[in-house]
């Protein structure tokens, strides 16, 4: 029984250990590179640490870079990539209700296996007022309703903009407090959430377990508007990192959305390099 026990337990820490080694990367940040060599850039990726990926860029008309879900899974396996979340704007759906870009991306995120459809963006005009958000909450709602059909979960992923205020609440208060936690979860944007001048943990306090997934990428010491290599900059994410179970973190994302260096694949290699080596050890 005690051999049982220690087998056991052993294997749990096994498989979280195997967890922690995973790294993934928001495709946005080789855009430069992707729609120009799909199968060599997605090679560099994983040749650069990571394991994990979520996707961008996806239309009904193309696709993913004029790939079909299928080709492009396929891709990704020869690469060791396992796709996780994607981001699918569907501005017509969170706009007017119309549904059409909505039942595309979950067709194309079952045939993918992401376990996350996700909200990337908010276009000016969807935000500016409370009943924006509410309206909002509603529909990513009726979305994670679908998502959930299709065995896959919605996400929402902030920027700055979810933490003006509109009276006493922000957009993000209103869309954490009106939408189901069963059907929508949330992505957060640390380097965003920051630059808006709010904590991380501030936000994991409120509302425990509901940010299952981060988008990492660090603060440039003398510019805060330009991103900069995990490790490099203003963030500590170190400590961050040890807040994971109050977020309710299971996936985490490098991004680095303001290329400001021209050796794309070095900067990417460089923060996940500083994440296997000072964070999941």
């Amino acid at each position: 029984m005690l051999l049982i026990a220690i087998l056991f337990f052993t294997g749990i820490a096994a498989s979280s250990a195997q967890k922690r080694k995973d790294i993934g990367l928001q495709l946005y940040s080789v855009r430069e590179l992707l729609p120009k060599d799909v199968k060599g850039t997605l090679q560099k990726v994983s040749l650069a640490g990571y394991t994990q990926v979520e996707l961008y860029g996806f239309n009904i008309k193309d696709q993913f870079w004029g790939l079909k879900p299928a080709e492009l899974k396929k891709i990704l396996e020869e690469n060791h990539l396992k796709p996780i979340s994607g981001h699918f704007n569907m501005f017509p759906y969170l706009k007017s209700g119309e549904q059409a870009e909505l039942k595309a991306a979950i067709s194309a995120g079952k045939i993918l296996g992401l376990k996350y459809i996700t909200i990337p963006w908010l276009l000016p005009d969807m935000r500016t007022s409370a009943q924006d958000y509410k309206t909002l909450a509603k529909r990513l709602n009726y979305a994670g309703q679908l998502c959930k059909n299709a065995g896959m979960k919605l996400a929402y992923h902030n920027h700055d903009f979810e933490f003006i205020k509109y009276g006493n609440e922000t957009g993000m208060d209103i869309l954490l407090k009106n939408t189901n936690k069963k059907l929508v979860d949330f992505e957060m944007d640390i380097y965003w959430v920051i630059r808006s001048g709010v904590q991380p943990y501030t936000l994991f306090k409120a509302s425990p377990g509901r940010f299952v997934m981060w988008h990492i990428k660090d603060m440039d010491k003398s510019d805060r508007t330009l991103n900069a290599e995990v490790g490099s900059g203003s963030i500590d994410y170190k400590d961050i990192f040890k807040q994971a179970k109050l977020s309710g973190m299971k996936y985490f994302f490098v991004e680095h959305e303001t290329n400001y260096k021209p050796d794309i694949i070095g900067s990417i290699t460089q923060s996940s390099t500083f994440i296997k080596n000072n964070i999941l050890r």
